[in-house]
């Protein structure tokens, strides 16, 4: 028999491996300490994390496969173990000082890992909780939103200064594999006799629709193209925020960082509230509600953002709407495709994710050398 207290012991457990992937990444600490310990310029310096993302998107349609047919434990165990390798193998960053080490291992190695885990997390989450699928999947990623908020200043205070960098990578390859095994010892899918009635509002009647079918509906490009798009105007505000706030408000460089913590703070703590608002209103009022506020404050930022207090709340305006981009999505891939191939087609719908990581750096081209901000 199966006691509310596994559920939630499993939902945990996918909380943990969600914090196990945000822990990865948060590379742009490593930025400025390898240009000055290596000499790199910041192109190289970020080709790891560039190469870490692009392999981290791409892997997660062939790692959710995976956990659908595996299921997540063994998935998320060897995403695990991956971590172990890719972030020791970077530790000897100081013997091969070259970026395309580091895009071998952390980026390549520890983009498969990634993958493997953070495709883990959503499809348990909601088969354990058909009855509060949006806050249950919405807790599975709150770990990723969070992990930054908590361990950048970690590692950027404490592990880089005291440790060198290539110690740090030592180890964050014992933090993140020793906590990615135990979360996926936590983690696993429900039996099939496992039965909990859904609420009222919630979809207990979905059609198990398969990643090849999903591809050829109108409703699956919708919604990836909505993600993209959506998940473009977030990342953007994270790359451009802080120039902003320096370079247009004239505020200090610890000052204008603040916007990206109360980012990060909104896009992670916003996430289980986002999720409890899906259960009551569904995720199509949320997420209009949302995108047109965010549509809103982008369009006004130049004549929103005229002091460090406004640029604070259209930071947390963008964060709260990140939060519940990742809170909602994998809930309305289930919602559309069901919860069988649940691993797999948000594993497709995610590719979006990594499109819309390049918009900074389209951002930028848009300005060029101008210190002009509102086209962008």
């Amino acid at each position: 028999m199966v006691t509310n207290t596994q559920r939630w012991v499993v939902l945990v457990g996918t909380f943990l491996m969600g914090l196990v992937g945000g822990i990865s990444y948060a590379w742009g600490v490593f930025v400025n300490p390898m240009m000055e310990t290596f000499g790199w310029s910041r192109a190289e310096a970020v080709l790891p994390y560039t190469v870490f993302m692009i392999v981290f998107t791409l892997t997660m349609f062939p790692a959710g496969r995976m956990q659908d047919v595996n299921g997540p434990r063994k998935t998320a165990m060897l995403g695990s173990l991956l971590f172990v390798v890719a972030y020791s193998l970077a530790s000897l960053v100081g013997r091969f000082q070259t970026p395309v080490w580091l895009a071998l291992t952390y980026g390549l190695i520890g983009g498969i890992g990634c993958g493997l885990v953070y495709a883990s997390t959503t499809p348990p989450a909601r088969k354990w909780f058909p009855d509060r699928p949006a806050l249950a999947i919405s807790i599975a990623v709150m770990g990723f939103g969070i992990a930054a908020m908590l361990f950048a200043p970690l590692k950027a205070r404490h592990l880089i200064p005291t440790l060198g960098i290539p110690t740090t990578f030592l180890a964050l390859g014992f933090i993140t594999g020793g906590l990615g095994l135990l979360a996926s010892l936590l983690v696993k899918n429900p039996p099939e006799s496992f039965h909990v009635p859904s609420r009222k509002g919630s979809s207990s009647h979905e059609t198990d629709i398969g990643p090849r079918e999903a591809v050829r509906t109108v409703t699956f490009w919708t919604i990836w193209l909505t993600f993209a798009l959506v998940a473009a105007g977030g990342f953007i505000v994270i790359g451009l925020v802080p120039a902003y706030g320096e370079q247009v408000l004239g505020l200090s460089p610890a000052r204008a960082a603040l916007a990206i913590s109360i980012f990060s703070f909104f896009n992670g703590f916003g996430r289980p509230l986002s999720g409890m608002l899906n259960d009551r209103y569904g995720p199509l009022m949320v997420m209009d509600v949302t995108y047109i506020l965010q549509a809103v404050t982008l369009l006004a930022f130049p004549f929103l953002a005229t002091s460090d207090v406004s640029l604070y709340l259209a930071s947390a305006i963008i964060g709260w709407s990140f939060a519940v981009t990742l809170a909602s999505f994998p809930t309305l891939t289930a919602l559309a495709f069901g919860v069988k191939n649940m691993g797999a087609n948000y594993g497709l719908v995610f590719t979006a994710f990594g499109l819309a990581s390049l918009s900074p750096t389209v951002a930028s081209w848009i300005m060029g050398g101008s210190l002009d901000y509102s086209p962008a």
